[in-house]
């Protein structure tokens, strides 16, 4: 039987330029800026991306103080921004809030079903002085396994300066 190599991923280290913050992604990043609305206010907010053979990766930066707001309510906001954009509902569970490197942090399982069928992910808010930082993945349920590795990996290279 023969063997098939299956080619290694490129991982790329991305770089928000106005806040520094960076993460190692799997692949060649798109940026989508945005002003969003939180509470009656505009953020400004830079969303890095890309989709891979196991679903989508990538990170967000909102140029706000990250304790603003309670992390479970921004959890919530993307949760319902999800819903605006695909017209999918998104769902957490096993939500824990904790801190890293002295930050506080809320982590969450993500679940979506939709047309296309059961989708999972992960997701890490990080309240930051100057920042709220998002790191998250979405994929098929099939590939649930891939998916918490990526995410593993996303966070093990999130360097906030």
């Amino acid at each position: 039987m023969a063997v098939v190599a299956v080619p290694a991923v490129e991982w790329v280290k991305t770089t928000d330029g106005r806040s520094g913050i960076t993460v190692e992604l799997p692949g060649k990043a798109e940026v989508r800026k945005a002003t969003v609305s939180v509470e009656g206010s505009h953020v400004e907010a830079r969303v890095y991306g890309l989709d891979t053979a196991d679903g989508a990766a990538g990170f967000s930066v909102h140029d706000m103080p990250g304790d603003r707001y309670p992390l479970e309510d921004d959890l919530q906001r993307f949760l319902d921004s999800y819903m605006v954009n695909t017209a999918e509902p998104l769902s957490s569970s096993d939500v824990r809030k904790h801190t890293v490197d002295g930050r506080a942090v809320l982590d969450a399982r993500l679940t979506s079903e939709g047309g296309g069928g059961t989708s999972v992910g992960f997701t890490r808010l990080i309240a930051d002085d100057d920042h709220l930082v998002q790191v998250m993945v979405l994929g098929p349920e099939a590939k649930e396994k891939a998916l918490k590795a990526m995410h593993e990996r996303l966070l093990d290279t999130l360097r906030i300066p």
